[in-house]
């Protein structure tokens, strides 16, 4: 069997992880998607299959500083959005990734703008 590649571990983590996490409109689903240079965020309501809100790096005001600090910016960003929504609930979705690093700050500042999972 031909080792695995990085891209297709994560997915099958993710897959794992999915059969556990499912979001509603009152509680949805916290995604976190990593690239290299960027990290974006997404609250999904799995039931009807619409992002309710969205955050990103790419959005964000200064692109500029490590990547752990854009991550704890769109945190902040998705958790003033999802206040402004209503949604003051969520289920995290760590997308495969570990919780740890640029995961973990995103899901800190999403904490500290009063978003609970």
């Amino acid at each position: 069997m031909p080792k695995q590649t990085r891209l297709q571990s994560r997915t099958r983590r993710h897959s794992r992880v999915r059969e556990k996490v499912r979001g509603s409109a009152n509680r949805p689903r916290l995604a976190v998607f990593r690239s290299i240079t960027h990290i974006y965020a997404q609250l999904i309501d799995d039931d009807s299959g619409k992002t309710l809100v969205a955050a990103s790096s790419v959005e964000a005001k200064d692109g500029k500083g490590k990547k752990a600090d854009r991550a704890k910016a769109v945190g902040a960003a998705l958790g003033e959005k999802a206040k402004a929504k209503g949604i003051a609930e969520a289920v995290f979705d760590r997308g495969g990734y570990r919780y740890h690093g640029r995961v973990k700050a995103l899901g800190d500042a999403a904490r500290s703008a009063g978003l609970r999972f």
